[in-house]
């Protein structure tokens, strides 16, 4: 492993790199919020194709010449360069902050692969919201890296400004242009909404008529908890905020499920979920697919649950719910966060942040509303009680009316 210090540069080809590899940036930020992103640009330094600036709005570039999962402090990016366009002449990778200052940072790095790392730490900054951490760059034929760990005094949108991007605006669509009008250019979304309180709701409207595309609910929490005791600090610590290296085994920790109970137009009811084998589909009715059940802690990004919004006009209403089938409840120490990512629109974030006895979590309700994806926190915990299970106190709640029995995931 080579360390590489601020200022220094080298061919990927002496590090060894010569084909794909990570790039992961730990960033030690405690409580304070930090949003990392690569910004793919043109020989002038400019963003001149949106698509190749990778964040937490859009996690891929076009063939997946990068893309990224966001871990909580730890964000890793896959990088095939042989995937880009020669028009790509340099990927920068950048921290921002809208919170506090580059200056609160702990102890943070920027790895390649296992070949090379540069470390770096508040000590090296001042009151600057973003830093230019290092960038993968073409010359003479050749990629290089170059460790840059340089201060920039504004947040995310100053970067996006700075490399020729514009950000998309925040409010209310505005009346569609005249045909004759060009489309805006580099208008990214830097926004994320968050339903902070229990029956906040967020109506999201179709851009095309194709529908909503390839919805993502993605569920992550702490899985380093253990049953019975409280993380060190309930502050927020990231976008997502969460710890995911756990130890092989259970060794007392939680296994926390994603699941949903949706409803058709036609008034088709069932449930999705690891529990029973209930995985869904994704390409057929209901057009609803759990992508796998984590039981060993090895997937750092979560758990996720795909809704083919192409045919969101088939789907009435779909409750996501998380349930803590192994591991005393203790849903403070899960820090649980779920996030619903549509192409084009802003992320979506709901917490569970309230701790309850109980196994079973409804987190959020999605329904059509006339066409529009509309998005509703409810996070109310619900537990079995004599012959009624936790799921069907919840299915009660909501008026689904299954018929449930017990079940196991072996």
């Amino acid at each position: 492993m080579s360390n590489f210090t601020r200022g220094q540069k080298g061919k990927l080809a002496d590090l060894g790199l010569n084909g794909p590899f990570a790039v992961t940036l730990d960033i030690a930020s405690g409580s304070m919020e930090v949003d990392v992103s690569c910004f793919g640009v043109d020989a002038a330094g400019k963003l001149s194709d949106d698509r190749y600036m990778v964040f937490y709005n859009q996690k891929s570039a076009p063939d997946n010449a990068v893309t990224v999962e966001l871990n909580g402090p730890r964000s890793v990016f896959q990088i095939d360069l042989a995937r880009l366009p020669a028009s790509i002449d340099k990927l920068v990778f950048t921290a921002a902050t809208e919170q506090g200052s580059m200056r609160a940072l702990g102890n943070s790095s920027m790895a390649l692969g296992q070949a090379a790392t540069f470390a770096f730490t508040g000590t090296d900054f001042q009151d600057e919201k973003a830093v230019i951490i290092g960038e993968l760059y073409r010359r003479d034929g050749s990629w290089r890296f170059g460790a840059v760990g340089q201060g920039f005094a504004g947040g995310l949108a100053a970067l996006l400004k700075h490399f020729g991007g514009s950000e998309a605006a925040q409010s209310s669509p505005a009346p569609a242009p005249a045909p004759a009008a060009p489309p805006p250019a580099n208008k990214v979304s830097l926004s994320k909404i968050r339903l902070e309180k229990r029956g906040d709701k967020i109506s999201l409207d179709k851009r095309d008529s194709g529908g909503y595309g390839r919805i993502r609910v993605n569920l992550n929490w702490n899985q380093n908890a253990s049953q019975g005791q409280a993380p060190a600090s309930k502050l927020d610590t990231g976008f997502l905020g969460k710890l995911f290296n756990k130890p092989a085994g259970r060794s007392g920790g939680i296994d926390l499920d994603i699941g949903c109970l949706f409803e058709m137009s036609n008034g088709a009811k069932s449930a999705v979920q690891a529990l029973g084998n209930s995985w869904g589909a994704y390409d057929r009715p209901p057009y609803i697919h759990l992508e796998g059940d984590d039981r060993t802690g090895s997937v750092s990004s979560g758990e996720n649950i795909f809704i083919n919004g192409s045919h969101f006009d088939q789907i009435k209403r779909v409750l996501v719910y998380a349930f803590i089938y192994e591991g005393v409840p203790n849903w403070a120490a899960t820090d649980g966060v779920v996030t619903i990512e549509i192409p084009g629109q802003p992320t979506v974030e709901v917490r569970l942040d309230t701790d309850s006895p109980h196994a079973m979590c409804a987190i959020a309700m999605l329904e059509n509303h006339g066409g529009n994806l509309q998005v509703t926190k409810l996070v109310e915990y619900f537990g079995g009680q004599g012959k009624i299970t936790a799921h069907q106190a919840m299915d009660e709640r909501y008026n689904f009316g299954l018929n449930w029995k017990a079940g196991s995931k072996d």
